[in-house]
Protein backbone atom coordinates (compact mmCIF):
# COMPACT_ATOMS: atom_id res chain seq x y z
CA UNK A 1 0.00 0.00 0.00
CA UNK A 2 2.99 2.32 0.21
CA UNK A 3 4.95 4.04 3.00
CA UNK A 4 2.16 6.23 4.44
CA UNK A 5 1.34 5.46 8.08
CA UNK A 6 -1.44 6.46 10.42
CA UNK A 7 -0.91 9.14 13.07
CA UNK A 8 -2.05 8.29 16.58
CA UNK A 9 -4.33 10.99 17.99
CA UNK A 10 -5.53 9.24 21.19
CA UNK A 11 -5.36 5.70 22.54
CA UNK A 12 -8.40 4.85 20.40
CA UNK A 13 -8.21 7.17 17.39
CA UNK A 14 -5.84 7.46 14.44
CA UNK A 15 -5.68 10.02 11.64
CA UNK A 16 -5.80 8.10 8.36
CA UNK A 17 -6.44 10.93 5.90
CA UNK A 18 -4.54 12.31 2.92
CA UNK A 19 -2.55 15.45 2.11
CA UNK A 20 -3.24 17.23 -1.18
CA UNK A 21 -0.24 19.47 -1.74
CA UNK A 22 -1.16 20.39 -5.29
CA UNK A 23 -4.83 21.41 -5.32
CA UNK A 24 -5.25 25.08 -6.22
CA UNK A 25 -8.92 25.32 -7.19
CA UNK A 26 -11.90 24.15 -5.18
CA UNK A 27 -15.14 25.09 -6.97
CA UNK A 28 -13.63 28.46 -7.95
CA UNK A 29 -12.01 29.00 -4.54
CA UNK A 30 -8.22 29.52 -4.71
CA UNK A 31 -6.62 26.96 -2.39
CA UNK A 32 -3.15 28.47 -2.51
CA UNK A 33 -1.89 26.36 0.41
CA UNK A 34 -3.36 23.04 -0.74
CA UNK A 35 -5.64 20.96 1.50
CA UNK A 36 -6.08 17.80 3.52
CA UNK A 37 -8.88 15.26 3.43
CA UNK A 38 -9.13 14.01 6.99
CA UNK A 39 -10.41 10.57 7.89
CA UNK A 40 -10.26 8.95 11.32
CA UNK A 41 -10.08 5.35 12.49
CA UNK A 42 -11.57 4.43 15.87
CA UNK A 43 -10.26 1.23 17.48
CA UNK A 44 -12.90 -0.32 19.74
CA UNK A 45 -15.02 -3.47 19.74
CA UNK A 46 -16.59 -2.01 16.62
CA UNK A 47 -13.74 -0.64 14.50
CA UNK A 48 -15.09 2.51 12.88
CA UNK A 49 -13.93 4.70 10.01
CA UNK A 50 -15.08 8.33 10.11
CA UNK A 51 -15.35 9.62 6.52
CA UNK A 52 -13.13 8.69 3.59
CA UNK A 53 -11.08 10.82 1.17
CA UNK A 54 -11.10 12.14 -2.37
CA UNK A 55 -11.03 9.22 -4.81
CA UNK A 56 -7.52 9.72 -6.16
CA UNK A 57 -6.14 9.57 -2.60
CA UNK A 58 -7.67 6.18 -1.79
CA UNK A 59 -4.34 4.33 -1.70
CA UNK A 60 -2.86 6.87 0.70
CA UNK A 61 -5.76 6.37 3.08
CA UNK A 62 -5.64 2.60 2.73
CA UNK A 63 -1.91 2.58 3.50
CA UNK A 64 -2.51 4.53 6.68
CA UNK A 65 -5.36 2.23 7.75
CA UNK A 66 -3.27 -0.84 6.94
CA UNK A 67 -0.50 0.41 9.23
CA UNK A 68 -2.94 -0.09 12.13
CA UNK A 69 -5.29 -2.89 11.09
CA UNK A 70 -6.26 -4.76 7.93
CA UNK A 71 -8.99 -2.65 6.28
CA UNK A 72 -11.21 -5.75 6.13
CA UNK A 73 -11.61 -5.51 9.92
CA UNK A 74 -13.58 -2.26 9.74
CA UNK A 75 -17.06 -2.84 11.20
CA UNK A 76 -18.67 0.57 10.74
CA UNK A 77 -18.21 3.48 8.36
CA UNK A 78 -19.69 6.87 9.21
CA UNK A 79 -20.29 9.45 6.47
CA UNK A 80 -20.71 12.87 8.07
CA UNK A 81 -20.85 14.66 4.71
CA UNK A 82 -21.57 13.21 1.28
CA UNK A 83 -19.54 15.66 -0.84
CA UNK A 84 -17.12 13.76 -3.08
CA UNK A 85 -13.93 14.94 -1.40
CA UNK A 86 -15.07 12.90 1.62
CA UNK A 87 -16.92 10.05 -0.10
CA UNK A 88 -14.95 9.63 -3.33
CA UNK A 89 -13.67 6.20 -2.34
CA UNK A 90 -16.59 5.21 -0.10
CA UNK A 91 -17.79 2.59 -2.58
CA UNK A 92 -14.29 1.06 -2.71
CA UNK A 93 -14.14 0.93 1.08
CA UNK A 94 -17.55 -0.73 1.29
CA UNK A 95 -16.51 -3.32 -1.29
CA UNK A 96 -13.22 -3.97 0.50
CA UNK A 97 -14.27 -3.92 4.17
CA UNK A 98 -17.84 -5.14 3.78
CA UNK A 99 -18.78 -3.31 6.99
CA UNK A 100 -21.77 -4.31 9.10
CA UNK A 101 -23.19 -0.79 8.83
CA UNK A 102 -22.61 2.44 6.94
CA UNK A 103 -24.16 5.36 8.81
CA UNK A 104 -25.27 8.73 7.48
CA UNK A 105 -27.95 11.29 8.25
CA UNK A 106 -31.35 10.79 6.61
CA UNK A 107 -30.43 13.38 3.98
CA UNK A 108 -26.99 11.78 3.68
CA UNK A 109 -28.59 8.43 2.92
CA UNK A 110 -30.53 10.07 0.08
CA UNK A 111 -27.48 11.92 -1.25
CA UNK A 112 -25.23 8.86 -1.19
CA UNK A 113 -27.93 6.81 -2.86
CA UNK A 114 -28.09 9.34 -5.68
CA UNK A 115 -24.33 9.76 -5.95
CA UNK A 116 -23.50 6.07 -6.11
CA UNK A 117 -26.87 4.51 -7.04
CA UNK A 118 -26.95 2.42 -3.89
CA UNK A 119 -29.83 0.15 -3.02
CA UNK A 120 -31.89 1.43 -0.13
CA UNK A 121 -30.42 -1.01 2.38
CA UNK A 122 -26.73 -0.08 1.92
CA UNK A 123 -26.82 3.06 4.08
CA UNK A 124 -28.38 3.20 7.56
CA UNK A 125 -29.92 6.58 8.38
CA UNK A 126 -29.37 7.91 11.90
CA UNK A 127 -31.46 10.51 13.68
CA UNK A 128 -30.35 13.76 15.28
CA UNK A 129 -29.21 12.92 18.81
CA UNK A 130 -29.03 9.16 18.19
CA UNK A 131 -26.37 7.30 20.19
CA UNK A 132 -24.55 4.14 19.09
CA UNK A 133 -22.21 1.97 21.16
CA UNK A 134 -18.83 0.97 19.75
CA UNK A 135 -17.92 -1.07 22.85
CA UNK A 136 -16.14 0.97 25.50
CA UNK A 137 -17.02 4.14 23.60
CA UNK A 138 -20.21 5.49 22.19
CA UNK A 139 -20.88 8.03 19.49
CA UNK A 140 -23.63 10.62 19.21
CA UNK A 141 -24.84 12.10 15.93
CA UNK A 142 -25.84 15.76 15.66
CA UNK A 143 -27.43 16.99 12.44
CA UNK A 144 -26.05 20.27 11.07
CA UNK A 145 -28.18 20.68 7.96
CA UNK A 146 -26.94 23.21 5.40
CA UNK A 147 -23.54 23.48 7.04
CA UNK A 148 -22.87 23.36 4.30
CA UNK A 149 -24.94 20.63 2.56
CA UNK A 150 -28.40 19.31 3.52
CA UNK A 151 -26.84 16.02 4.66
CA UNK A 152 -24.23 17.48 7.00
CA UNK A 153 -23.85 16.12 10.52
CA UNK A 154 -21.17 15.90 13.21
CA UNK A 155 -20.19 12.91 15.34
CA UNK A 156 -19.12 13.04 19.01
CA UNK A 157 -16.97 10.29 20.55
CA UNK A 158 -17.53 10.31 24.30
CA UNK A 159 -14.46 8.57 25.77
CA UNK A 160 -12.01 10.64 23.73
CA UNK A 161 -14.05 13.86 23.98
CA UNK A 162 -13.65 14.32 20.23
CA UNK A 163 -16.03 15.95 17.79
CA UNK A 164 -15.66 14.99 14.14
CA UNK A 165 -17.11 18.11 12.53
CA UNK A 166 -16.94 17.32 8.77
CA UNK A 167 -16.44 20.65 6.95
CA UNK A 168 -17.29 22.65 10.08
CA UNK A 169 -14.38 24.65 11.56
CA UNK A 170 -12.04 23.51 8.79
CA UNK A 171 -9.70 25.18 6.33
CA UNK A 172 -7.86 24.33 3.14
CA UNK A 173 -4.29 23.86 4.30
CA UNK A 174 -1.88 21.07 3.34
CA UNK A 175 0.45 20.31 6.21
CA UNK A 176 2.37 17.55 7.94
CA UNK A 177 1.51 19.29 11.21
CA UNK A 178 -1.67 17.75 12.55
CA UNK A 179 -2.70 20.26 15.26
CA UNK A 180 -3.55 23.94 15.41
CA UNK A 181 -0.81 24.78 17.93
CA UNK A 182 1.85 23.43 15.56
CA UNK A 183 1.06 26.05 12.90
CA UNK A 184 1.55 29.85 12.74
CA UNK A 185 -1.50 31.65 14.22
CA UNK A 186 -1.64 34.08 11.29
CA UNK A 187 -1.86 31.22 8.80
CA UNK A 188 -4.69 29.64 10.81
CA UNK A 189 -6.58 32.95 10.94
CA UNK A 190 -6.14 33.63 7.21
CA UNK A 191 -7.24 30.17 6.14
CA UNK A 192 -10.19 29.80 8.55
CA UNK A 193 -11.45 33.26 7.58
CA UNK A 194 -11.10 32.44 3.90
CA UNK A 195 -12.87 29.11 4.36
CA UNK A 196 -15.79 30.69 6.21
CA UNK A 197 -16.13 33.53 3.69
CA UNK A 198 -16.10 31.26 0.64
CA UNK A 199 -17.99 28.23 1.96
CA UNK A 200 -20.12 29.11 4.98
CA UNK A 201 -21.12 32.74 4.47
CA UNK A 202 -24.43 31.97 2.69
CA UNK A 203 -25.40 29.79 5.65
CA UNK A 204 -24.63 32.31 8.40
CA UNK A 205 -28.09 31.99 10.05
CA UNK A 206 -27.55 28.22 10.33
CA UNK A 207 -24.08 28.81 11.79
CA UNK A 208 -25.63 30.96 14.50
CA UNK A 209 -28.12 28.16 15.13
CA UNK A 210 -25.29 25.64 15.40
CA UNK A 211 -23.51 27.77 17.98
CA UNK A 212 -26.66 27.78 20.12
CA UNK A 213 -27.13 24.04 19.65
CA UNK A 214 -23.56 23.29 20.76
CA UNK A 215 -24.00 25.51 23.81
CA UNK A 216 -27.19 23.66 24.75
CA UNK A 217 -25.57 20.23 24.27
CA UNK A 218 -22.73 21.33 26.57
CA UNK A 219 -20.38 18.72 25.16
CA UNK A 220 -16.88 18.45 26.59
CA UNK A 221 -14.86 18.87 23.38
CA UNK A 222 -11.13 18.41 23.87
CA UNK A 223 -10.37 17.73 20.20
CA UNK A 224 -12.28 19.32 17.32
CA UNK A 225 -11.60 17.34 14.16
CA UNK A 226 -12.69 18.87 10.83
CA UNK A 227 -12.42 17.14 7.47
CA UNK A 228 -9.97 19.76 6.15
CA UNK A 229 -6.95 21.24 7.88
CA UNK A 230 -5.54 20.71 11.37
CA UNK A 231 -7.22 19.30 14.46
CA UNK A 232 -8.10 21.97 17.00
CA UNK A 233 -6.82 21.22 20.50
CA UNK A 234 -5.42 24.51 21.88
CA UNK A 235 -7.79 27.14 20.51
CA UNK A 236 -11.18 25.43 20.31
CA UNK A 237 -12.94 28.33 22.03
CA UNK A 238 -11.21 30.75 19.66
CA UNK A 239 -12.41 29.08 16.47
CA UNK A 240 -15.93 28.76 17.87
CA UNK A 241 -15.95 32.47 18.76
CA UNK A 242 -14.65 33.48 15.35
CA UNK A 243 -17.37 31.50 13.59
CA UNK A 244 -19.99 33.08 15.83
CA UNK A 245 -18.65 36.57 15.06
CA UNK A 246 -18.38 36.02 11.30
CA UNK A 247 -21.92 34.64 11.14
CA UNK A 248 -23.33 37.88 12.60
CA UNK A 249 -21.74 40.05 9.86
CA UNK A 250 -21.88 43.14 12.07
CA UNK A 251 -21.33 46.64 10.66
CA UNK A 252 -17.65 47.51 10.26
CA UNK A 253 -16.03 50.89 9.60
CA UNK A 254 -14.05 49.40 6.76
CA UNK A 255 -14.58 49.66 3.02
CA UNK A 256 -13.51 47.57 0.06
CA UNK A 257 -13.04 49.05 -3.40
CA UNK A 258 -12.90 46.50 -6.21
CA UNK A 259 -12.50 47.40 -9.87
CA UNK A 260 -11.16 46.40 -13.23
CA UNK A 261 -9.78 48.77 -15.83
CA UNK A 262 -8.75 48.80 -19.48
CA UNK A 263 -6.50 51.87 -19.70
CA UNK A 264 -6.26 52.87 -16.02
CA UNK A 265 -9.10 55.43 -16.06
CA UNK A 266 -11.34 53.41 -13.73
CA UNK A 267 -8.25 52.75 -11.59
CA UNK A 268 -7.62 56.49 -11.17
CA UNK A 269 -11.18 56.86 -9.88
CA UNK A 270 -10.67 53.97 -7.44
CA UNK A 271 -7.62 55.65 -5.93
CA UNK A 272 -9.49 58.95 -5.48
CA UNK A 273 -12.43 57.14 -3.83
CA UNK A 274 -10.03 55.42 -1.46
CA UNK A 275 -8.55 58.79 -0.49
CA UNK A 276 -12.03 60.13 0.26
CA UNK A 277 -12.84 57.16 2.47
CA UNK A 278 -9.59 57.63 4.38
CA UNK A 279 -10.35 61.30 5.00
CA UNK A 280 -13.46 60.14 6.90
CA UNK A 281 -11.47 57.78 9.08
CA UNK A 282 -12.60 54.69 7.17
CA UNK A 283 -10.08 51.89 6.75
CA UNK A 284 -10.11 51.32 2.99
CA UNK A 285 -8.68 48.56 0.84
CA UNK A 286 -8.42 48.61 -2.95
CA UNK A 287 -8.35 45.31 -4.87
CA UNK A 288 -7.71 45.55 -8.63
CA UNK A 289 -9.38 42.48 -10.12
CA UNK A 290 -6.56 42.03 -12.62
CA UNK A 291 -4.46 40.75 -9.70
CA UNK A 292 -7.09 39.73 -7.10
CA UNK A 293 -8.76 36.31 -7.09
CA UNK A 294 -12.50 36.11 -6.52
CA UNK A 295 -12.06 34.05 -3.35
CA UNK A 296 -9.68 36.65 -1.87
CA UNK A 297 -12.25 39.34 -2.62
CA UNK A 298 -14.90 37.26 -0.84
CA UNK A 299 -12.62 36.96 2.19
CA UNK A 300 -12.12 40.73 2.26
CA UNK A 301 -15.90 41.31 2.06
CA UNK A 302 -16.35 39.34 5.30
CA UNK A 303 -14.70 42.15 7.27
CA UNK A 304 -16.08 45.34 5.69
CA UNK A 305 -19.20 47.47 5.88
CA UNK A 306 -19.07 49.00 2.38
CA UNK A 307 -18.50 47.47 -1.04
CA UNK A 308 -17.64 49.93 -3.84
CA UNK A 309 -17.43 48.50 -7.35
CA UNK A 310 -15.91 50.00 -10.48
CA UNK A 311 -16.00 48.81 -14.07
CA UNK A 312 -15.27 50.12 -17.56
CA UNK A 313 -17.76 49.31 -20.29
CA UNK A 314 -16.81 46.78 -22.94
CA UNK A 315 -19.15 45.60 -25.69
CA UNK A 316 -22.09 47.29 -23.97
CA UNK A 317 -21.64 45.59 -20.59
CA UNK A 318 -19.41 45.41 -17.51
CA UNK A 319 -15.90 44.03 -17.70
CA UNK A 320 -15.73 40.19 -17.57
CA UNK A 321 -13.73 39.95 -14.34
CA UNK A 322 -16.17 42.30 -12.58
CA UNK A 323 -19.08 40.13 -13.70
CA UNK A 324 -17.24 37.02 -12.49
CA UNK A 325 -16.61 38.42 -9.01
CA UNK A 326 -20.09 39.88 -8.60
CA UNK A 327 -21.69 36.59 -9.66
CA UNK A 328 -19.53 34.79 -7.11
CA UNK A 329 -20.32 37.28 -4.32
CA UNK A 330 -24.03 37.21 -5.09
CA UNK A 331 -24.10 33.49 -4.36
CA UNK A 332 -22.35 34.05 -1.02
CA UNK A 333 -25.12 36.42 0.15
CA UNK A 334 -23.12 38.92 2.24
CA UNK A 335 -25.25 40.97 4.66
CA UNK A 336 -25.22 44.43 6.26
CA UNK A 337 -23.30 46.19 3.48
CA UNK A 338 -23.77 49.56 1.80
CA UNK A 339 -22.43 50.15 -1.70
CA UNK A 340 -21.45 52.51 -4.48
CA UNK A 341 -20.65 52.17 -8.19
CA UNK A 342 -18.30 53.97 -10.56
CA UNK A 343 -16.67 53.52 -13.95
CA UNK A 344 -15.13 55.05 -17.03
CA UNK A 345 -16.54 54.50 -20.51
CA UNK A 346 -16.02 55.66 -24.05
CA UNK A 347 -19.22 55.09 -26.04
CA UNK A 348 -22.29 54.02 -24.11
CA UNK A 349 -21.46 53.36 -20.44
CA UNK A 350 -23.80 50.46 -19.57
CA UNK A 351 -21.40 48.94 -17.02
CA UNK A 352 -22.44 51.19 -14.14
CA UNK A 353 -26.10 50.24 -14.58
CA UNK A 354 -25.15 46.56 -14.79
CA UNK A 355 -23.24 46.78 -11.51
CA UNK A 356 -26.05 48.72 -9.85
CA UNK A 357 -28.43 45.89 -10.74
CA UNK A 358 -26.13 43.32 -9.15
CA UNK A 359 -25.93 45.32 -5.93
CA UNK A 360 -29.70 45.75 -5.94
CA UNK A 361 -30.14 41.99 -6.32
CA UNK A 362 -27.69 41.49 -3.45
CA UNK A 363 -29.77 43.91 -1.33
CA UNK A 364 -26.84 46.31 -0.98
CA UNK A 365 -28.24 49.87 -0.94
CA UNK A 366 -26.28 52.62 -2.68
CA UNK A 367 -24.80 55.17 -0.26
CA UNK A 368 -23.96 57.69 -2.99
CA UNK A 369 -24.94 58.56 -6.54
CA UNK A 370 -23.03 56.46 -9.06
CA UNK A 371 -20.16 58.10 -10.92
CA UNK A 372 -19.78 57.70 -14.71
CA UNK A 373 -16.79 59.32 -16.42
CA UNK A 374 -16.10 59.57 -20.17
CA UNK A 375 -12.65 58.27 -21.05
CA UNK A 376 -9.79 59.64 -18.90
CA UNK A 377 -11.02 61.39 -15.74
CA UNK A 378 -10.35 65.11 -15.46
CA UNK A 379 -9.32 66.82 -12.24
CA UNK A 380 -12.99 67.64 -11.63
CA UNK A 381 -13.88 63.97 -12.13
CA UNK A 382 -11.28 62.91 -9.57
CA UNK A 383 -12.71 65.43 -7.10
CA UNK A 384 -16.14 63.86 -7.65
CA UNK A 385 -14.64 60.42 -7.06
CA UNK A 386 -13.11 61.60 -3.79
CA UNK A 387 -16.46 63.09 -2.81
CA UNK A 388 -18.10 59.72 -3.52
CA UNK A 389 -15.65 58.14 -1.06
CA UNK A 390 -16.44 60.82 1.51
CA UNK A 391 -20.18 60.28 1.10
CA UNK A 392 -19.86 56.52 1.56
CA UNK A 393 -17.60 57.07 4.58
CA UNK A 394 -20.13 59.37 6.27
CA UNK A 395 -22.98 56.94 5.60
CA UNK A 396 -20.95 54.02 6.91
CA UNK A 397 -20.05 55.80 10.15
CA UNK A 398 -23.70 56.65 10.71
CA UNK A 399 -24.81 53.09 9.98
CA UNK A 400 -22.25 51.58 12.36
CA UNK A 401 -23.25 53.95 15.17
CA UNK A 402 -26.90 52.88 15.09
Amino acid sequence: MGPCTAEKITEKVYWVGAIDWGVRDFHGYLTSRGSTYNAFLIIDEKITLIDTVKKQFKNEMLARISSVIPPEKIDYIISNHSEMDHTGCLTDMIDLAKPEKVFASSMGKKALGRHFHYDDDVITAVKNGENISLGESSITFVETRMLHWPDSMVTYLDTEKMMFSQDGFGMHLASTERYDDQLPPQVLLEETEKYFANILLPFSPMVSGLMKKLAELDLDIQLLCPDHGPIWRSDISGILQRWEKWALQKCSKKALVIYDTMWKSTGYLADAICDGLGSEGISARVMPLESSHRSDVATAVLDVGALIVGSPTINGQMFPRVADVLTYLKGLKPKNLIGAVFGSYGWSGEAVKDVEKYLEDMKIPLAAESLRVVYVPSDDDLVKARELGIAVGKELKEKCSE
